[in-house]
């Protein structure tokens, strides 16, 4: 790894020097240069990660300097040195993007060394904050072209400038929370936190602790106090996932919370102001919910003010062919793998299948096939190993062997739209788990990423 080179700028020759041989010494490259000119010219052609500034020199001043260094490298870190500046100079410095002020003489010198390294330290942070956010945004990237995809899209675009309340639905795996983070990434919220809660992963006792938070002594076990949900997203964006989950008591509490744009903590003695954007999302159809007596009817017109449907990858089933070129490109750069290609028969199989379990069981195959073939080209009969309940039920064959095959397509498609949840997709067949785990092991299935037993 490249070394960290420190630029030196000041007119007086012999701290030039003697910077240059302290950082030397401490492993650092160094470079130097007598006049802002010079170093204008450094920053410009060279790569620098950090920047030693003298404010007062000869010509050009440091303060003049600093203006045009962050105007060629913004994220560039500045020090400024002088050994005669007054605190209107220092302040203005920071104010254009300095990280420090070191005054002269550097006496003890283990301050400018213990400066420099927090600044280089924190832009190196930076710069990893920098290249994850963009990991996670490719990672969020919306793939598709269809014309679903570009309704979505506009429906987003016009959703996210506002600070109005968004229901998504959908089914499992069609991408409800990246609608979401796209809905929060373009809005004046962006630069506030964008949080996510569960509803259905979080017990009936404990949910109401974790969107509103606790005092110490609420309850047994609550030997701290702890923000919730909306504190921790003041600012920014909460993603209630799965509301159709939540119980009807806690809904009573939510609709207060957005009524009043306030929270109280359990055990608080009074509620405070929070300024937090809603967006739901959930797989059910809460109008029907509604008419069973589990969604509160004014919940409900409090949270879908803006409802947004994701489709199923089955109605864009254009989109697939981007969509798995997008996951194999992500998943061999993951992997180390040299990059792999569909051929023609292996994509319009994958166009075949209906994806019940929709992008999310489109992107565990992609993972599967990647890791599993060796190949550089991904054929169809790979495709049919991964999906096995891709191949349609036979219209040959006995009575008992048919329904055998069409039981077994039947529990697959189930566990894929429950995203293998054993106890859902049990209910879903109207058979108790102990009867499914018998099937599953008659038909020989499990879960894609684990051994069958």
């Amino acid at each position: 790894m490249r070394r960290q080179r420190i630029l030196v700028v000041d007119d007086d020759r012999d701290i030039l020097v003697s910077l240059a041989g302290l950082f030397k010494d401490k492993g650092y490259e160094t470079l130097t240069a007598s006049s802002a000119e010079d170093a204008l010219g450094i920053v410009d052609t060279h790569d620098v990660s950090l920047v030693l500034l003298d404010v007062v020199m000869e010509g050009m001043d440091g303060i003049e300097a600093l203006r045009r260094i962050k105007a060629i490298k913004p994220d560039l870190p500045v020090i400024m040195i002088s050994g005669a500046a007054t605190i209107d100079t220092a302040v203005t410095a920071i104010k254009l993007g300095a990280v420090d002020f070191v005054e002269k003489p550097f006496a003890p010198v283990d301050r400018l060394l213990i400066t420099v390294e927090n600044a280089l330290k924190m832009n190196e942070l930076q710069r990893k904050n920098v290249e994850l956010l963009g990991e996670l945004q490719k990672r969020r990237r919306m793939i598709g072209e269809s014309e679903p995809m570009r309704r979505l899209r506009a429906e987003i675009a016009k959703a996210a400038p506002t600070n109005a309340r968004v229901l998504i639905t959908g089914e499992n795996g069609t991408g409800k929370e990246l609608v979401a983070a796209a809905i929060h990434e373009n809005s004046s919220r962006c630069r506030g936190p964008f949080i996510k809660v569960n509803c259905a992963a979080i017990p009936k006792d404990l949910i109401e602790s974790e969107l509103f938070g606790h005092e110490k002594g609420a309850f047994t076990g609550a030997s701290t106090p702890k923000e919730g949900k909306f504190e921790l997203a003041d600012g920014g964006t909460l993603l209630l996932d799965e509301i159709g989950d939540m119980n009807l008591e806690t809904q009573a509490k939510l609709l207060r919370v957005l009524e009043e744009q306030e929270v109280e903590r359990v055990g608080a003695k009074h509620p405070h102001k929070i300024d937090v954007r809603v967006i739901s999302s959930t797989n059910k159809d809460l109008l029907a919910e509604i008419r069973k007596g589990n969604f509160r009817e004014d919940l409900y017109f409090r949270i879908s003010v803006i409802p947004i449907h994701v489709p199923p990858l089955r109605e864009r089933k254009e989109d697939i062919p981007l969509l798995a070129r997008h996951f194999i490109a992500m998943f061999c750069e993951e992997n180390n793998r040299s990059l792999r290609e569909l051929t023609e028969a292996a994509i319009q199989a994958l166009m075949a299948y209906d994806w019940p379990g929709n992008v999310r069981e489109l992107k565990n195959a992609i993972e599967r096939l990647v890791i599993m073939v060796d190949r550089d080209k991904i054929s169809e009969h790979d495709v049919h190993e991964v999906l096995p309940q891709s191949q349609p039920v036979p219209s040959h064959g006995t009575l008992t062997e048919r329904i055998e095959a069409y039981e077994r397509s039947l529990i697959l498609s189930t566990l894929q739209e429950t995203n293998w949840n054993i106890a859902k997709a049990a209910a879903r067949l109207g058979v108790d788990r102990a009867n499914l785990h018998r099937k599953l092991r008659r038909h020989g299935i499990s879960r894609p990423d684990r051994p069958a037993s």
